[in-house]
């Protein structure tokens, strides 16, 4: 094999799994391998140098205190699944070795949206089934729906929602940002069709994140547009359509136990005793599911609200409950670094230089939309959404690269 045909495809086999957990984490983790060995061979071959973001100080540490955490928990096999999820961090070090033009990041985005499409419209085909069905049951809609709702593609609502809501914001930003794009007409179906099942999966913490990383691009673009913004909001409370005005209320005047609002707050306290009990090390990895009822505080009524007491459903109680305190700030720092490091290479980019600009608005607007949404959900610990979420930050660091060292180093 040739030194550029070994570069193709190491970089067609990163590409491949980039997209591939809209659709499949089996074929993703098997991707990610297969473009891993590509890569190997492409250094040892022909000498090419690996890259890797700026972070490998705080992932390290990281993965060190996951690895002491289930050492220490006295259930170290039980905690594998949490210590191999770090795989998918090779995606960082994939696009980083592999993505050589920004123009590739670009066709990413189209990739990325023109799967999401499909899925976002097999969801909801799913929402007019699970219409009909509670139609002719002559049951509530929204008591029918929100236990089973649309997953597209995926296994779980939370992951059909917690991708479309990335994958929108980078497709926002590549037609605010990203200059003219001959395909704007198709993209903008894509994005209408990617929101209307944002919106039909009721998931309100990726509705926030959405709506969060959107009114930043938006500012950035339009700051007056902003002032639209209550309009849409008003009118789904007026109208109501398939209950979603309903949902958007019950953030703060939840349906019971519907609404899973009480739930949470059992998470949070009961996950506040977990890390008050084990601040240094954490009950360990995939403890917190094991052990969640002897940490519920006495004082909280039976029988408990129903809801999935699987994980804390917040990602910074989640880490510092399962791996210790030190563990979540080492995790914060990592994110911190990143989200600084694209903040600083905006403020330094000239105004003309669209096809960075683009990038890195739309890695901040993801990081704003994720981290916010990661308060109510845990979403990053969502293999799916994981991996694409580290395949956008490296995309943001292939944007903050020069050309020069592009070229020099794929």
């Amino acid at each position: 094999m040739s030194r550029d045909a070994s570069s193709r495809l190491s970089f067609y086999l990163t590409f491949a799994a980039a997209v591939a957990p809209l659709c499949s984490n089996r074929a993703c983790n098997l991707l990610i391998g297969a473009a891993l060995a590509a890569l190997l061979i492409r250094h040892f071959r022909f000498g090419q140098s690996f890259r890797f973001p700026p972070v490998k100080l705080p992932l390290a540490l990281f993965f060190a205190a996951t690895v002491i955490a289930a050492a220490l928990s006295g259930h170290a096999l039980e905690g594998w699944p949490g210590i191999r999820k770090f795989y998918l961090c090779l995606m960082l070090l994939l696009v980083s070795s592999t993505f050589r033009k920004l123009r590739e990041v670009r066709a990413l985005v189209i990739a990325l949206t023109a799967a999401m499409s499909l899925s976002a419209l097999w969801s909801i085909r799913q929402f007019c089934g699970k219409l009909a069905e509670a139609r002719a049951l002559n049951l509530d809609f929204r008591l029918y729906y929100t236990p089973q709702r649309i997953t597209g593609f995926m296994s779980h609502w939370m992951t059909l929602s917690g991708e479309e809501m990335m994958v929108i914001l980078m497709l926002l930003a590549l037609l605010l940002f990203g200059g003219r794009e001959r395909r704007a007409r198709w993209l903008l179906a894509g994005a209408g069709v990617i929101l209307l099942s944002l919106l039909l999966g009721y998931t309100r913490s990726m509705w926030m994140g959405a709506a969060l990383g959107g009114a930043y691009l938006i500012w950035l673009r339009n700051r007056w547009l902003l002032l639209l913004a209550p309009a849409p909001i008003l009118l789904l409370l007026w109208l109501n359509p398939a209950g979603l005005g309903d949902r958007l209320r019950s953030t703060v005047q939840p349906r019971g136990d519907l609404d899973s609002n009480r739930f949470r707050v059992v998470c949070r306290r009961a996950g506040w005793e977990m890390i008050k009990a084990h601040p240094w090390f954490g009950l360990g990895p995939e403890q917190v599911k094991a052990q969640f009822k002897s940490y519920i505080p006495p004082d909280i009524p039976r029988p408990l609200p129903d809801g999935a007491y699987i994980h804390l459903h917040n990602v910074y109680l989640q880490y510092a409950a399962e791996r210790g305190v030190a563990a979540l700030l080492v995790f914060l720092w990592w994110l911190g670094k990143m989200f600084a490091d694209f903040l600083r290479a905006l403020h330094r980019l000239p105004p003309a230089d669209t096809e960075r600009r683009w990038i890195l608005h739309g890695c901040v607007a993801v990081m704003l939309a994720a981290l916010s949404a990661a308060m109510y959900e845990h979403n990053l610990g969502d293999g799916e959404v994981l991996t694409l979420f580290l395949t956008i930050c490296a995309c943001g660091y292939r944007a903050i690269e020069d050309d020069t060292v592009e070229v020099k180093g794929a």
